[in-house]
Order: C-alpha cells, then structure tokens, then sequence
C-alpha cells in the first residue's frame, strides 16, 4: 500500500496512463515497457527514494496484471414486456 503522497501521483499517472494506452490498442506487453521506462526515469531523476520506487513497481505491476481494470463492460439485455 502506497502512502507516500508523491509516489501515489506517480501511481496515479501511470493507472491513468494504462488506461489511455489500453483505450488507443496497446497491450499488456507494450505498457510493462512503459512502467519500465517511467521506472528508469524515476529511478535516474532521483525524485524519490529508491524504495518508494520498488513500492511503486509492486503496485503498478499489480494493477497492470490485474484483468478485471482493462475488461470492458458488457451492457446487460434489457427483457421484453410484449
């Protein structure tokens, strides 16, 4: 669990950019190379602690993985009263 207030905007960020990435026809392979990179950046900008970062990796890794935050809904049928 993230509690640090910068690193959760940065987790932040990078949710919101999955989302965006996955809207535009990305998948799960092309965003981990994007967490790595945002990771590397974070990593060589020292803009916060190291374990802050390796926190934020679980997290982001964990979210990336999970199936159900890129599923699209499915509208239910409506039944009909003829």
């Amino acid at each position: 669990m993230l509690q640090d207030t910068q690193t959760i905007r940065y987790y932040q960020r990078l949710t919101d950019a999955f989302a965006e990435l996955w809207n535009r026809g990305y998948r799960t392979d092309d965003m981990r190379m994007y967490l790595d990179g945002y990771l590397a950046a974070l990593r060589h900008g020292n803009t916060i602690e190291p374990f802050l970062i390796h926190r934020l990796e679980e997290e982001a890794s964990r979210y990336l993985y999970d199936g159900s935050n890129f599923a699209v809904p499915q509208p239910q049928p409506q039944p009909d009263y003829y």
